[in-house]
């Protein structure tokens, strides 16, 4: 595999594994600030070229990152859920 491809997919397989064990309120930033990258940059592209790309792309990031954390429904905030013996699922503090 060529070395270009093994960062990024090692960076994805860490986002995907982090994102599993999170609160819905932490999935929904990282969520958020992956589309906000993706968006900004390829805004960034088309406005001005490559230089610009980095800029969107950061900037797309904090404001998806803030735009998902912000839009996490009020009764699952701090909340997570878990599964119990009989397969019943009920939304508590995390631990």
């Amino acid at each position: 595999m060529a070395r270009r491809t093994i960062l990024p997919l090692t960076l994805a397989a860490v986002a995907a594994i982090a994102g599993g064990c999170a609160t819905e309120q932490n999935q929904r930033g990282l969520g958020g600030a992956l589309i906000g990258a993706g968006t900004g940059a390829v805004a960034g592209q088309l406005i001005g070229g490559n230089t610009s790309t980095v800029a969107g792309a950061a900037g797309g990031a904090l404001v998806g990152a803030a735009v998902g954390t912000a839009t996490t429904p009020s009764y699952n905030r701090g909340n997570c859920r878990y599964r119990q013996p009989d397969g019943t699922i009920i939304i508590a503090r995390c631990r």
